[in-house]
């Protein structure tokens, strides 16, 4: 099944540029937001959903009547959800490889953004050589580059501060036997013209701007979900927004070393916000996405639940009630894609 999520909505293809921008945050697509939609209420129980309430869902985030259809159709062929009709009624859910895929993209991106690493200075290359006739084989490469939190130096040389863990040097033997060579070493530092900071694999001062545009954002809605004004839709809408955005932010930012990046580095700041926004709506939000179910299906649908970042992170499998013990997953088995 492929990826509920794909690389190329946060890195735009760019050809050979060494340096790719993060693309910009300002939109989400359809089939994220569904995705995004579905997991937040669903992930634990793997609830069936009928299609018309994910359609009058999708419609609160300003998603089209057709275009809710066309996004549930693409979704199911995906493999990310499958479906069940009764009569004229159908109702979908997602997918056991998929909820499996999301529960740990969810710990990933919580993990990724709430830990801080003790850095010793030397820095993880990964060499690659490959024809230009396999440009595909190269383009999934480097997609699994970033997942990892790599960028590329050069263009057939990736760098990241952190070790090359076991389950990442499996992923890149099973993808390309013969093709890639791994270093571990500290930098070797040239005069200023001639050397290139290890840093400039990464566009600084473009994350910096995502981080800050994230907060201008949203920290003007804290005070209103602290006074309780947030209706239940709007809460839908937050918690989904916040959410499509926010997981994006291991990949730019993949825990960079603190001292090598700008004074206030604001990952803690944003990691805090979307805490607020997503943990602070989760109950308003699960009390309005079962009011619409209810609407087009019988029943109590208990089996709706929103979780929390303290939920995420500490693991969810279906139909673990909250607060028990999380199941093991391997994380070799499927990347991060909440």
């Amino acid at each position: 099944m492929p990826h509920p999520f794909d690389i190329e909505e946060i890195f735009p293809d760019d050809g050979d540029h060494p340096v790719r921008l993060p693309r910009r945050q300002a939109g989400n697509s359809p089939q994220g937001v569904a995705v995004t939609l579905l997991a937040d209420y669903t992930l634990r129980t793997r609830a069936w959903l009928p299609s018309a309430a994910i359609v009058a869902l999708l419609a609160e985030s300003h998603v089209s009547l057709a275009g809710a259809r066309t996004v549930i159709s693409r979704l199911a062929r995906r493999g990310v959800l499958e479906g069940s009709r009764q009569g004229r009624r159908s109702s979908y859910r997602l997918s056991r490889s998929a909820a499996v895929s999301l529960s740990v993209g969810g710990s990933w991106v919580m993990a990724a953004t709430t830990t801080t690493q003790a850095w010793d200075e030397c820095w993880t290359l990964v060499a690659f050589s490959l024809p230009q006739e396999r440009s595909a084989q190269r383009r999934a490469l480097r997609g699994q580059l970033r997942w990892l939190g790599y960028a590329p130096l050069y263009d057939g040389l990736w760098i990241s501060p952190h070790e090359l863990t076991p389950k990442a040097r499996a992923q890149l033997t099973q993808l390309h036997l013969g093709a890639v060579t791994v270093f571990r070493g500290r930098r070797v530092d040239l005069d200023a013209v001639a050397g290139r900071d290890p840093l400039d694999a990464w566009d600084v001062a473009a994350v910096a701007e995502q981080y800050e545009s994230f907060l201008r954002r949203w920290r003007p809605l804290l005070p209103r979900i602290a006074a309780g004004q947030v209706d239940g839709a709007e809460a839908v809408r937050a918690r989904t927004e916040v959410m499509d955005t926010f997981r994006r932010f291991p990949t730019l930012d993949p825990q960079l070393p603190l001292r090598l990046l700008p004074a206030g580095w604001l990952r803690g700041p944003a990691r805090e916000t979307f805490a607020a926004v997503y943990d602070g709506l989760a109950d308003t939000a699960e009390r309005h996405v079962r009011a619409v179910v209810a609407r087009f299906a019988d029943g109590t649908h208990a089996d709706v639940r929103a979780h929390t970042t303290a939920d995420l992170l500490a693991g969810l499998s279906a139909t673990e009630p909250r607060g028990a013990a999380p199941a093991a997953t391997d994380l070799a088995e499927s990347s991060p894609s909440y």
